[in-house]
């Protein structure tokens, strides 16, 4: 800490003084105090004080703003004859940064060589303990009442001295670092910062005399990209309190890396210098002498020098080195010198006649010895094979971080050993051993850079082992455009020797990175030394600029000097025979980094279809459901728009409320991933609208955490740690099960309408440790008639985050538009009565409908028709006309039947005249017809009932029938 007006020397860092000043009043009263004894006689006779005896001190300034320039003995009643009190200069007067105020003439001039001044500023950079006028507070993000019982276990979560910088906490609680100070003129704050981690949120602010923040856009720190970063603010006269508040956000199971941090104040005012001050021991190296340990021969390390063909083994001990070998049992260094033959160089690489490795030209590849020119029809598969560790590949550095305070060392993190590259000893077990492999970009094929939508351009393999006594940690992080490396995966304890699998989608300069870390407590001495990490292989594939192994067939493009490669159309694969382009076959997909022959072309999943460029399958919002009885249509254009989901509320182990928030996007945008999940942590600051530098995914479905406004404290919630939980659409089927993925039912409440759900399958392309197939997402369309569009999203009722095992993530969807379409099987007619010669048809849904959109309903129809008083107007028209004929048939019948009685009864007559000899008639009868004798029963004047009573006379009881008969002489009639 440098003190106003004084210099110190530059080589070692700034300290305050061990013992406190005695109040510059109470120094004065003592100097007067010893004068008057002096001049009273009654001590020992003083010499007048000499320049090294006293220096020179101000008054307290009074209410005008002046003060005194007074001599002080260093040592009171020691001497005497000090230098009169002279008017000093202003209170307000300062000296600037590199200057000291020389008291003797009270003017400022400049420090000396090799020395400095902060002028009336303040260091602190000594956090052995905290130093007086700082306070470090914590508290629960929770604000309502219902966290009060969670927020005493933020008690600890505080900014803490770690010696030569404050770290601050790593968990959900809030940690703040406060500072009061009061400042005579404008000043400037200026702080060192290492700030690595996203997940959490570190900002600074001030505070004036009305405890109003001041509006400065550097409130929200930015993530450090390069080591410590500076920062600088203004600072307004009179008061002011500085504020360092930081926040985590990780609720998973990765402990974030802390926010340190020492500041610089300056024109701190000189009246508050003293009560800022504080006395501190030195400060302390804080490393033990580490404990000498056996030498093991693992810790030996081997260089190799090659001559020709042969290699000359020279041993050497691993720096640093923190063994003896002096100790009984220890290794001693082999003897150097011993020949043997060289190893093979990596892949794509040639050995040269003085048996260095250079890489084959492009055109060729080779196996680690010689380059091959690739044959016609062929070009080579560029990329970075390393397999064989002689010496670290040009494209890679190593290096040590330190645990402590996050500076790099120079040393090595890691040693090659032929066949594999393992971690170094490095300086302490909490140290990171770095490992950075640097691809300058990516050169993927033609129809790859056609694909909006695949967005895989390259991707990196590496083969890996941990041998770990402790829980040990393996990051593998990648950055982008010399931005922050962003984790990907990290392994804990021991892991088997085992593969992992990056996908790069971003065709740029991109930097992989492998850090160990044996533990992350810093002890001094050694316990860990033997936990090792080994990496055996690594391969990119696809690298500008790169290397070939082998050679792939091409498309052959002819030319006058003969035929080149050339590249196929977005697509097409590659007939291998004669290589020419041809077009996959509908609602196929062609594997892009593999375009060889038919089989190229993979078939899409149900409900799917290829979209243009055969990249990938989609679906375009449509469906199709067959039954033995109907076809059932399905259309879901209206939920093709991106929806969101917030799960039920999560707490952490401190008691911080957070959400999982799901965005969805079902299907249809020609395949198009619509769905966006932003990490704003470090964003916060940049106004609504406005692009930053904020990381987001892109996916079908993704998930982020979200801690909201209310509970963060902020403006706009807290988004962090997005994940794509949907890159690919597997298909779209009513079966529970497709492509090993299941959609359990009874994870949702029965479905009550007998129409089955349709499900859409899904997968990422992320692969973890406990997702080793990758994550998958399932979402049930429901059809629900009374739920209006869109409808809602429900999550698991027994697992409220959308997943049961961290994998497999299952959405139910319920909506009017997940019906099917309507058709005539859904709807039948109504057909009204006849009113005033007019008939209606109409057109009704069947109850309950369970259809949407489709054909509309028929529109009514109306037809003419005849009442009901026509109708009984023409039955008794019809009835009449019908009595009247038959009448008249009655009598047309009865008058036949009578000419038939007549003759039968002529008959029966003639045939007893006969038998019984009977006289002749009196008269002849008419011979030539019989006119006259069919009307002989009506030639009697009887009436109509007579008539009829004659008619329906019976035959006598002798079986006779009875005849009227009237006589020639007009008497009496006679029956016979």
């Amino acid at each position: 800490m440098a003190e106003p007006g004084h210099s110190h020397h530059l080589s070692a860092r700034v300290r305050g003084r061990t013992e406190r000043r005695i109040p510059r009043l109470w120094r004065l009263l003592l100097w007067a105090g010893t004068a008057f004894q002096v001049t009273q006689g009654t001590g020992p006779e003083l010499h007048a004080c000499k320049e090294s005896e006293y220096h020179y001190e101000y008054t307290a300034c009074d209410s005008t703003g002046s003060r005194w320039r007074v001599a002080v003995p260093h040592t009171p009643g020691l001497c005497t004859s000090l230098p009169d009190p002279i008017k000093g200069t202003e209170c307000s007067f300062s000296c600037n940064a590199g200057e000291f105020l020389d008291m003797k003439d009270q003017s400022c001039k400049p420090c000396a060589e090799g020395r400095y001044s902060l002028g009336t500023g303040i260091r602190f950079d000594e956090w052995d303990e905290l130093p007086h006028g700082f306070a470090s507070l914590s508290a629960n993000m929770e604000l309502d009442d219902s966290a009060a019982e969670s927020t005493g276990n933020c008690t600890s979560s505080k900014w803490v001295p770690r010696g030569d910088y404050i770290a601050s906490n790593t968990d959900e609680c809030t940690a703040t670092l406060m500072y009061a100070v009061n400042l005579k003129q404008s000043g400037t704050v200026n702080f060192e910062y290492y700030y690595p981690d996203s997940s959490i949120i570190f900002e600074f602010f001030v505070q004036n005399d009305q405890c109003q923040p001041n509006a400065d856009d550097s409130r929200w720190m930015k993530t450090t990209e390069k080591g410590w970063e500076f920062h600088s603010v203004e600072l307004n006269r009179g008061n002011n309190v500085l504020y360092w508040r930081t926040t985590a956000f990780s609720v998973w199971t990765k402990v974030p890396k802390p926010v340190l941090g020492w500041p610089t104040l300056q024109n701190a005012s000189p009246a508050n210098l003293a009560r800022m001050q504080t006395s501190r021991a030195p400060l302390s190296a804080n490393f033990a002498q580490p404990t000498l340990i056996q030498i093991k021969e693992k810790l030996l390390a081997t260089s190799v020098t090659l001559t020709n063909t042969q290699t000359q083994l020279m041993y050497k001990w691993a720096k640093p080195k923190i063994c003896s070998e002096d100790l009984e049992g220890a290794v001693k260094l082999p003897a150097s010198g011993v020949k043997t033959h060289c190893p093979p160089c990596n892949p794509g690489f040639f050995k040269t006649n003085n048996s260095t490795c250079q890489p084959c030209p492009y055109g060729s590849y080779s196996n680690g010895s010689d380059c091959t020119r690739c044959p016609a029809g062929t070009e080579p598969a560029v990329g970075f094979e390393y397999k064989w560790w002689n010496t670290l590949p040009t494209n890679m550095e190593t290096t040590v971080l330190s645990g402590i305070n996050f500076e790099y060392k120079g040393m090595t993190g890691w040693e090659v050993a032929g066949d594999h590259i393992y971690t170094a000893a490095g300086a302490s077990d909490n140290d990171f051993m770095i490992l950075t492999l640097v691809v300058p970009g990516f050169r993927p094929p033609q129809s790859v850079m056609a694909d909006t939508e695949n967005k895989e351009v390259a991707r990196i393999t590496f083969v890996f082992e941990t041998l770990c006594s402790v829980n040990c940690e393996l990051y593998f992080m990648v950055g982008v455009n010399s931005r922050t490396n962003t984790p990907v995966e990290t392994w804990k304890g021991s892991k088997g020797k085992q593969s992992y699998t990056y996908i790069i989608e971003e065709n740029t300069t991109t930097s992989f990175t492998w850090a160990f870390q044996r533990t992350t407590f810093h002890e001094a001495s050694r316990k860990y030394t033997n936990d090792v990490a080994k990496i055996y292989s690594i391969n990119v594939t696809n690298v500008m600029n790169g290397v070939a192994s082998y050679c792939r067939p091409c498309a052959l493009e002819a030319s006058d000097v003969g035929s080149s490669c050339t590249s196929c159309p977005a697509g097409y694969y590659i007939d291998r025979d004669s290589g020419t382009c041809h077009s996959c076959p509908t609602n196929t997909i062609l594997k892009a980094h593999q375009p060889y022959g038919v089989q190229a072309c993979v078939p899409c999943g149900p409900g799917t279809k290829n979209n243009k460029i055969h990249s990938l399958c989609y679906n375009d919002c449509t469906f199709s459901r067959n039954t033995p009885t109907r076809t059932f249509n399905y259309n879901f254009s209206a939920l093709a728009n991106t929806v969101t989901l917030a799960g039920g509320p999560s707490f952490t182990s401190k008691g911080l409320k957070y959400f999982h928030h799901f965005t969805l996007s079902l299907c249809g945008n020609q395949g198009r991933k619509m769905s966006v999940c932003t990490d704003n942590v470090t964003d916060l600051r940049i106004p609504e609208g406005e692009s930053g530098f904020s990381k987001s995914i892109t996916a079908y479905v993704c998930q982020a955490v979200i801690i909201p406004p209310e509970v963060t404290g902020y403006k706009a919630g807290v988004s962090s740690q997005p994940v794509s939980l949907a890159d690919r659409l597997i298909g779209v089927t009513t079966d529970m099960t497709l492509d090993g993925i299941t959609s359990p039912a009874e994870l949702f409440h029965l479905e009550s309408l007998g129409i089955p759900d349709v499900i859409f399958f899904y997968r990422s392309n992320d692969v973890t440790q406990s997702c080793s197939s990758g994550r998958s997402t399932t979402i049930r369309v429901r059809c629900s008639p009374q739920k209006t569009v869109p409808g809602s999203l429900l999550l698991p009722g027994t697992c409220s985050d959308g997943t049961c095992d961290g994998c497999n993530f299952h959405f139910l969807w319920e909506s009017a538009a997940a019906c099917p379409l309507c058709s005539v099987a859904d709807y039948h007619a109504i057909v009204s009565s006849c009113v005033a010669g007019i008939q209606k048809t109409t057109y009704v849904w069947r109850e309950p409908k369970l259809c949407s959109g489709g054909i509309s309903l028929p529109e009514q129809r109306v037809t003419i028709c005849k009442t009901i008083d026509f109708w009984l107007k023409v039955g008794i028209s019809a009835g009449t006309c019908t009595a009247i004929l038959l009448t008249v048939l009655t009598c047309y019948f009865w008058k036949k039947n009578q000419k038939l009685e007549y003759k039968y009864s002529k008959l029966v007559m003639n045939a007893t005249l006969k038998d019984c000899d009977l006289p002749a008639a009196d008269s002849c009868a008419i011979m030539e017809g019989e006119d006259v004798e069919d009307d002989l029963i009506f030639t009697s004047k009887k009436s109509l009932f007579g008539k009829i009573k004659s008619f329906t006379s019976k035959r006598t009881p002798d079986g006779f029938d009875s005849v009227p008969l009237k006589t020639s002489s007009g008497g009496l009639d006679m029956d016979l």
